[in-house]
């Protein structure tokens, strides 16, 4: 079985028993079986979106995508990650009444829902499991996280059979909803952080800026811009100015393998001939943003400078 047929395979099968969870968690009036319905219908969202949006996300930049389209595969990201906050924090605030106030559950219907519910899911992980990508590793782990959480609703059925403790079903929904919230609020953030072209996780930039300015020949660091596309592949502007012009290739070299070492894949870098030139084009950088605080716009060039794009290092 094809890596596309499984991812596929795993979105029917979570979309469809999310539904089934939704029908009779509402029949069996068990909110833990709805928590676990949005839980899945999330999961099964994330899946289906990101078999779409992963297709559009591998096309090639083009006149209206000039930087191309890899951000599209943060954008399941974004929207599944709303769903489950949404969901989420609606089924917190259904439950805290039934917490306090609990009513009956059918506790038969619990147990053999959950039956099935493991073994859907046990077959589901023994199919995606045997792919080599990273979709079908992650996948295998959310099916075992989920035969996990169906253990739970079984044990909680379990003891409501022999006792009257219904207040365990809306705890149990509570806790489902936390573990959630614990798991989509980072990815939620993270993800934001991308879209808004923030500094990549586990670089630091002074440190980086300090090892820039450390290289041979670079005088100053005049500007360090990096984000990433699509949080895998990283992207840099540097502006440098050198003490001698003449040494201006292995300078390049020099950049592109540091730059490297930390993992950029597309780095622009922008050299200044000499000191004259950098000051003079620092200086206009700073004008610029004046003028720009007050509304002003100005398009400025600078006296000397060479552009250098590396595509791909």
């Amino acid at each position: 079985m094809s890596s596309k047929t499984s991812i596929w395979l795993a979105f029917f099968l979570n979309l469809s028993f999310s539904i089934v969870e939704f029908i009779f968690g509402g029949i069996f009036n068990s909110s833990a079986v709805l928590a676990d319905a949005v839980h899945d219908l999330g999961d099964a969202l994330a899946i289906g979106l990101s078999a779409c949006l992963e297709t559009i996300s591998n096309r090639q930049e083009d006149k209206r995508y000039t930087l191309g389209y890899k951000r599209f595969s943060l954008l399941g990201a974004m929207l599944t990650a709303l769903i489950l906050l949404t969901g989420s924090f609606m089924v917190l605030l259904e439950n805290i009444p039934r917490l306090l106030s609990p009513q009956p559950v059918n506790y038969q219907g619990m147990l053999w829902l959950g039956v099935i519910a493991i073994l859907i899911n046990l077959l589901a992980s023994l199919i995606v499991r045997k792919g080599q990508t990273k979709n079908e590793a992650i996948l295998t782990l959310h099916f075992l996280e989920d035969i996990l959480g169906w253990l739970a609703v079984i044990l909680v059925a379990g003891v409501l059979y022999v006792t009257d403790w219904y207040f365990l079903d809306p705890l149990l929904s509570l806790l489902i909803s936390s573990f959630i919230l614990w798991k989509a609020i980072p990815r939620f953030w993270s993800t934001l952080k991308i879209f808004l072209d923030a500094v990549p996780e586990g670089i630091e930039t002074a440190k980086l800026e300090k090892e820039l300015a450390a290289l041979d020949n670079v005088k100053s660091v005049n500007q360090l811009s990096i984000w990433s596309m699509d949080g895998l592949e990283n992207d840099a502007i540097v502006h440098v100015c050198l003490e001698e012009i003449e040494h201006i290739e292995y300078c390049k070299e020099s950049i592109r393998n540091l730059l490297k070492d930390y993992g950029f894949q597309n780095v622009t870098v922008e050299v200044d001939a000499n000191l004259a030139s950098h000051q003079t084009h620092k200086r206009r950088i700073e004008e610029l943003g004046v003028g720009q605080s007050h509304g002003h716009h100005h398009h400025k060039k600078s006296i000397f400078h060479l552009l250098i794009i590396f595509d791909e290092l």
